[in-house]
């Protein structure tokens, strides 16, 4: 009995691969929206003051930012845990796929996280003169300074356990 209950759940481990690739259709469809941000900024370049074509930059850098952030979760959480990917013959396969372990993941997400907070918190900044509500922007000061911190304390623990290990 125990062997087949533990067979059920080694196999259950493949319920997670339709989530990776629902992240993957996620992809796509953030793909859509960065093409409609570009082609917008692209097309309104020229009537725009220095500030919007840099809040234009930053949306385009906040769309790249969340893109890369699905990618190391597909690849990760699939490797860590689904199955592994065959990587030979893949002349252009990045090494860090087949080498980010849980801790590295949580990691990558949480300062991908930051960096996106960060690019809102500048937008905001940017918007200061069009009258941004204070309220929201001391909110978003907050929720960043959270992720911050809380990334310093990720860190700090995988480091104690590394070092208990």
């Amino acid at each position: 009995m125990q062997k087949i209950i533990e067979r059920v759940i080694f196999i259950s481990r493949w319920i997670m691969a339709p989530f990776y690739l629902g992240l993957v259709i996620a992809l796509l469809v953030l793909l859509f929206k960065f093409g409609h941000e570009l082609l917008h900024f692209v097309t309104h370049a020229y009537d725009s003051d220095e500030s919007d074509i840099i809040l234009g930059l930053l949306a385009l850098i906040d769309l790249t930012f969340t893109g890369s952030l699905v990618i190391i979760v597909i690849f990760s959480g699939y490797e860590n845990f689904v199955s592994r990917i065959d990587a030979e013959g893949h002349e252009n396969w990045p090494e860090w796929m087949t080498k980010v372990d849980f801790a590295g993941l949580k990691q990558k997400l949480l300062a991908s996280i930051v960096a996106i907070s960060a690019i809102a918190l500048l937008k905001a900044f940017m918007n200061l003169d069009k009258g941004v509500d204070e309220k929201q922007l001391m909110w978003l000061v907050i929720i960043h300074m959270v992720f911050v911190v809380s990334g310093v304390v990720l860190a700090w623990t995988d480091r104690l356990s590394e070092k208990s290990h």
